[in-house]
């Protein structure tokens, strides 16, 4: 008889995500009249740019003539567009990043779960506390993060960086020394970030302990203040420590074209391994790359109307960071985030639990948000809510909260 991969079998219940749409779907059967607003999960509203919208009319016009059609992509992704990502995302910013480093792939989550299969199951990986589910659950499906404790709610082989308003959302370099480390700045879910000072210290770290740091820069684009990196690689030394995840889902709207990359520089090696070998291996085997359309519209991202108009859109997001931030400031709430991301991270009130408060938010003020322990032990007591709703719904989701 067959068998299973029984590591899927250790995950505690559904992923965050889909417990909160099995709520939501219950809470709205039950009260159909009611006009829920949702502010949890971080999906775009905006349209797509115009200038990516042309892009792609120009694309798929190419594929219907046989002089211009394009079938399998390029194993790393196409020249066009991995040159735009190291002119503009790297160069421009001083970092010694070549366009045959970088991997287009289908967006940064499935990177980001992927990315550890290059890597022996007897790493101990590091994750910030609150962190991106998705970190935790593919090592735990690869069988890399041993035992998982029901009280405390870790697993024994995960070393775990505590997050909160004690330490200003700062995790400290940890006494055992992974081999893995998962950074994610901007971070999700807090909003809050850390300085290139701070960055670098754990760049020197990753180099002299040898390990690795997965770096998630999905929300650079919402950087506002100046001495906040927008790329690991920004640090000296991180070229030969550092493996960075980018995403176009937050920056352009491609959360339904999904697109992104993984940058793995040639200097990152293991002995004389270089992972990026190991990392085309797994690409080119695995993957058959972003569709040729996605493509051609990801590099309109890049062009001076491409560039204008989203810088427009992220306005538009961080406009209503604010209007959440300030509301719930007026309200008394203890909030956090918001300023260089599109989230904002609040403390629970009245000692209620993270999903306490969610029932809470759901039945009195028919607001959806992210119970904060769905992100790790340390994030209980705390809760996400999300910029990406249109400007009239945050507003009025603000009102609701502030009436309660």
């Amino acid at each position: 008889m067959f068998k299973i991969n029984e590591n899927y079998l250790k995950l505690p219940g559904s992923y965050l995500f889909s417990n909160i749409a099995k709520k939501v779907a219950a809470f709205s059967e039950a009260n159909p009249d009611k006009e829920i607003i949702r502010l949890g999960i971080g999906d775009v509203t905006q349209p797509l740019a115009p200038a990516i919208i042309d892009s792609l009319h120009r694309a798929v016009d190419e594929m219907g003539s046989a002089e211009t059609f394009r079938g399998y992509a390029p194993d790393l992704g196409y020249e066009f567009l991995r040159s735009a990502i190291a002119k503009n995302d790297y160069a421009e910013r001083g970092c010694d990043i070549s366009a045959d480093e970088i991997f287009v792939s289908d967006g940064a989550k499935c990177d980001s779960g992927n990315i550890q299969e290059i890597f022996s199951v007897d790493n101990k990986i590091a994750v910030c506390d609150p962190v991106y589910p998705v970190y935790v659950d593919t090592n735990v499906m690869a069988g890399r993060t041993g035992i998982y404790d029901t009280g405390t709610e870790t697993w024994s082989n995960v070393i775990y960086m505590p997050c909160t308003a004690e330490n200003d959302f700062v995790p400290e370099l940890p006494e055992e020394t992974p081999g893995i480390i998962y950074l994610c700045f901007p971070n999700n879910p807090t909003g809050t970030t850390i300085t290139k000072e701070q960055l670098q210290a754990w760049v020197d770290y990753a180099n002299k302990e040898g390990a690795v740091i997965i770096f998630d820069a999905a929300y650079e684009a919402y950087i506002m203040e100046e001495s906040v990196p927008h790329s690991i690689y920004e640090c000296e030394g991180a070229r030969t420590c550092a493996i960075e995840l980018r995403s176009f889902s937050k920056n352009a709207g491609f959360t339904g074209t999904r697109l992104g990359f993984t940058v793995v520089p040639k200097d990152l090696k293991c002995g004389d391994v270089m992972l990026h070998s190991l990392w085309a291996r797994r690409h080119g085997t695995k993957y058959n790359g972003a569709p040729y359309i996605i493509q051609r519209a990801g590099e309109a991202v890049y062009s001076e109307e491409g560039k204008a108009q989203l810088k427009e859109q992220v306005a538009y997001y961080m406009k209503n960071a604010a209007v959440i931030y300030e509301g719930l400031k007026d309200a008394g709430y203890d909030v956090f985030g918001g300023v260089n991301a599109p989230y904002i991270w609040l403390k629970t009130p009245d000692k209620m639990t993270s999903w306490e408060f969610f029932d809470y938010l759901l039945e009195k003020a028919n607001v959806v948000g992210t119970p904060g322990s769905g992100f790790g032990p340390s994030g209980e007591g705390y809760f996400r809510l999300t910029a990406f709703g249109s400007y009239e719904n945050t507003a009025a989701a603000v009102e609701r909260i502030k009436r309660l």
